[in-house]
């Protein structure tokens, strides 16, 4: 890839970089910084990337950086605090875009990835596994998985609003 198409990519990626990125921790700072240190990565790796493949290139290295970031704070948090996978909180009165990123957040960790790279930056399937390192069936059954589990809550907080 040269520098016109990173510099491309940059302009091109770095919205749906942050969105995905800011989905998953909610901390804008954070988020920013996992976008930097992702530019930075494939920066020095540019001129071994496919300009075709560029795309998912991006997506992958945000991914796993997002994942190293996690992971870190995770090994720092206090071993008392409770995670979140098994923590389901309540979901008050909010609009419907605010419960069902309430929603998105008590699924685990991988099924809100390809729920988020699916259904909100449009990737396909095999796009997906290549940037989760996941089979594509095994991508299927997650995001069929993180669906039916976003029915269920989402269903059960419209009983409790009607």
């Amino acid at each position: 890839m040269t520098t016109n198409e990173y510099n491309n990519c940059v302009d091109n990626y770095a919205d749906n970089i942050y969105r995905f990125v800011l989905k998953h921790i909610k901390n804008v700072d954070a988020a920013r910084d996992i976008v930097q240190e992702t530019f930075a990565k494939v920066w020095v790796k540019r001129e071994t990337i496919e300009f075709s493949k560029a795309r998912s290139y991006f997506f992958t290295t945000a991914h796993h950086t997002l994942i190293d970031t996690v992971r870190k704070e995770k090994y720092m948090q206090d071993e008392t605090a409770i995670d979140r996978e098994y923590y389901q909180k309540p979901i008050g009165n909010l609009d419907l875009q605010e419960q069902l990123e309430e929603a998105l957040d008590q699924l685990p960790e991988i099924q809100r990835t390809v729920v988020l790279l699916r259904d909100y930056e449009g990737y396909a399937y095999d796009e997906i596994g290549e940037i989760t390192n996941l089979k594509e069936s095994q991508v299927k059954v997650y995001i069929f998985r993180a669906r039916k589990r976003l029915n269920e809550i989402l269903v059960s907080i419209e009983a409790v609003l009607d």
